[in-house]
């Protein structure tokens, strides 16, 4: 089975330390500014889900809700992360793009 691109954008910003896992760095880092962009794993729990996004919305801070816990936290090579934060703009930038291309191809392939 095929790594979808994103996931390969998001090992690269882990192994140039510009990313943060868990549920305390990502909110350390939106406290902070230092947050690009948080991704929210879908399969996350309601509250965390509901912490994050009110976080994000009230810091001004992208978010997106794709990919399951298992994803993200393989993707940075780690056990299951809830949620991410990208800390580089040009990262960050770069997996939108990459997640907006992947379900841009979901939605023509069910079609």
């Amino acid at each position: 089975m095929k790594v979808p691109d994103v996931l390969l954008f998001i090992g690269l910003a882990q192994k140039a330390g510009k990313t943060a896992g868990g549920e305390t760095a990502v909110e350390a880092a939106v406290r902070s500014g230092k947050a690009r962009l948080v991704l929210i794993a879908e399969d996350a729990s309601d509250n965390t889900k509901k912490k994050f996004v009110n976080q994000c919305r009230f810091r001004q801070v992208p978010y997106l809700i794709r990919q399951n816990k298992a994803m993200l936290g393989r993707a940075v090579g780690k056990g299951e992360r809830s949620v991410l934060a990208i800390l580089d703009e040009s990262f960050a930038a770069g997996i939108r793009k990459k997640m907006d291309e992947e379900r841009d191809f979901e939605e023509r392939s069910v079609l």
